[in-house]
């Protein structure tokens, strides 16, 4: 395996266009990677050949505990490269807990691997990608009727605590979101958050979330369309993850005009428990 440069992470980036749609959950890795740097949530990027890669692998650098919730996420040209690469063994550590963002296709090959590493696999979540590719035709958000703000650090327990996978696990990967990505929320009169969406590392849109006693006011597609645009506006990807049973946010984005890749599902398989 080759651990990518600066200079390499630029060329992989253009690369990767190439690949679409199987490529774009690591292609907004990178594109994050290239405009923040390592600063914002370190990784290396390993591939297994150079320039002619038929593998990316991103792999987070795991300083403490709560490190391990961030996802390794892989793009393999097909299942053989990736098989062949996961049998290497300096590429992962089997004995920690990992959650592989991947894509569907590649199950049954992970569970071989996982039965030959002696460690449990457990499919977590299977997800709709839906992307937009132009914001011009969204409606206009009247912002000035909404008092909008970034999240903060003090906002880390309210947003962990109305995630799915949320838990004491995951709040150091959130503290990262909103410390180093993009985000927005509505606030009420006293100041407090009651409508968020947060930017992942991949750049994908998510975490959208408003507390019960405020929905049916239009704030998750106000946020959705506001994010889409300044997002769009400095060059990075739009898109986001809908889990296959979410029919409610599915429907919401596709009315915003993001379609779904219909040929690719998105998928997280956890090895090992915390």
């Amino acid at each position: 395996m080759r651990q990518l440069t600066t200079e390499d992470l630029k060329t992989l980036e253009v690369d990767l266009k190439n690949y679409f749609p199987q490529s774009r959950q690591v292609y907004g890795c990178i594109v994050q990677l290239n405009r923040t740097g390592q600063r914002a949530d370190p990784v290396s990027v390993f591939v297994d050949l150079w320039p002619d890669f038929r593998v990316v692998l991103i792999k987070p650098e795991v300083r403490e505990t709560g490190d391990l919730f961030k996802d390794l996420t892989v793009f393999s040209k097909n299942n053989v490269y990736l098989r062949d690469l996961l049998a290497q063994i300096d590429v992962i550590d089997w004995k920690m807990y990992i959650c592989l963002a991947a894509e569907l296709q590649h199950e049954k090959m992970l569970e071989v691997v996982a039965i030959n590493r002696g460690v449990p696999v457990k499919k977590e979540a299977v997800c709709h990608m839906l992307v937009l590719r132009e914001t011009s035709k969204q409606s206009q958000v009247d912002s000035l009727s909404l008092k909008l703000s970034s999240l903060n650090e003090s906002h880390l327990e309210l947003v962990n605590s109305s995630w799915k996978f949320g838990c004491e696990h995951s709040k150091l990967m959130i503290k990262n979101m909103i410390l180093n990505f993009p985000s927005c929320c509505v606030l009420d009169a006293d100041d407090q958050p009651v409508a968020w969406i947060l930017t992942y590392p991949s750049c994908a849109l998510g975490m959208l979330y408003t507390v019960p006693e405020h929905r049916r006011k239009g704030y998750a597609k106000a946020l959705v369309t506001i994010m889409s645009k300044k997002l769009h506006s400095q060059g990075y990807p739009v898109y986001c993850f809908i889990e296959e049973e979410n029919q409610l946010s599915y429907r919401l984005f596709t009315s915003l005009g993001f379609t779904e890749e219909p040929d690719y599902r998105a998928a997280w398989f956890v090895f090992n428990d915390f």
